[in-house]
């Protein structure tokens, strides 16, 4: 576990909207620190609430939204108590996002260079020789060749890669401390995907900044990840270090994405075909009580379906919301103890 100073603490993270089918939960009561340098992966199917908790952490939610928690510390300053003045001052300066589809973040009536500019121009009062020789710097850093004949461009002119690459040069222009990269692979190739995941992993040991990187790829986990966080239902499932979430993985969900991966099947087995997870992902719409995952496990008890399960400690900062042991007794022991 990385031992370096808490550069983000967020507690008890809720968001929530009014849709017309009630009341949509889509984030409850999430919890994590995140590092300086350090690379925090959070990782769970789509719907699951990754994307509107980083959403949420750079106060870029829907309008209907609304934000609750205990504390969002940021470099010092809670986020959740800030003005969103305040805010704005220090997104795009010391926090950084790289969208999912960089097609649709760039604006398409804009050159490359005037977008590149205007951060730089906004957080460090630069002119615009200034802020274009230093965005010509970071297109260069980020490995575009010819990067100067880069800024008259359109987003429109560029491959998916070299866009994605663009994003990184913007997010990266006034060297924020904290970058969010929700899903920036995955709508390019396979080999442009391990280029990006390379070019972020160097660029933060150049720059020493901490990434929180959103994914439903575990391999991409693997490579990157110094702490895991495992969501689904809007909560915080599972979290450790990629060998605790990997290796002694405690909740169902995680077991059951675990047994998606190809080429995990125990050596000498029978039956190698590709696991899955049955069911569907639960509406978080209106009231919910118990497990999000019961209607899904296969150790489901009554127990699951009623109260808060609260996260239990597996040990090493290791821990995982089941009733279901780490190791040891029966589920149905545990359950039956839950309902006294």
């Amino acid at each position: 576990m990385n031992t370096q100073s808490t550069l983000l603490r967020v507690e008890g993270l809720s968001v929530e909207m009014d849709v017309p089918a009630g009341r949509l939960r889509a984030v409850s009561d999430v919890s994590f620190d995140v590092a300086a340098g350090q690379t925090f992966c959070l990782v769970g199917e789509s719907g699951c609430g990754k994307t509107m908790t980083s959403l949420a952490l750079m106060q870029l939610l829907p309008r209907k939204a609304r934000l609750s928690a205990r504390q969002i510390l940021f470099e010092g300053r809670d986020l959740s108590r800030l003005p969103p003045r305040e805010v704005a001052k220090l997104r795009g300066d010391r926090l950084g996002m790289i969208f999912q589809d960089p097609m649709t973040a760039l604006n398409p009536v804009y050159t490359v260079g005037d977008q590149l500019a205007e951060v730089y121009m906004r957080h460090r009062g630069a002119s615009r020789r200034q802020a274009r020789d230093r965005g010509v710097e970071l297109l260069e850093r980020v490995g575009i060749m010819s990067a100067a004949q880069r800024l008259g461009q359109y987003p429109h002119q560029l491959s998916g890669g070299l866009r994605q690459r663009v994003m990184i040069a913007m997010t990266l222009m006034c060297e924020p401390s904290l970058v969010i990269a929700d899903e920036p692979t995955t709508a390019l190739d396979v080999t442009v995907q391990v280029q990006i995941l390379q070019l972020l992993k160097k660029l933060q040991a150049e720059m020493g900044m901490a990434i929180i990187l959103i994914t439903h790829n575990l391999g991409v986990v693997a490579r990157m990840a110094d702490a895991v966080a495992v969501m689904y239902g809007g909560r915080i499932v599972e979290s450790g270090t990629p060998g605790q979430v990997f290796g002694q993985a405690s909740h169902p969900y995680t077991r059951g994405l675990l047994g998606c991966i190809p080429g995990r099947e125990p050596a000498g087995a029978a039956d190698c075909r590709l696991g899955s997870i049955p069911g569907t992902v639960p509406s978080l719409v209106g009231e919910t009580a118990g497990c999000a995952f019961h209607n899904r496990c296969a150790h489901a008890h009554e127990a699951c379906r009623h109260g808060v399960i609260a996260l239990r400690d597996a040990g090493a900062g290791h821990r995982y919301r089941c009733l279901l042991p780490a190791t040891g007794r029966d589920i149905h022991a545990a359950a039956q103890e839950a309902l006294l």
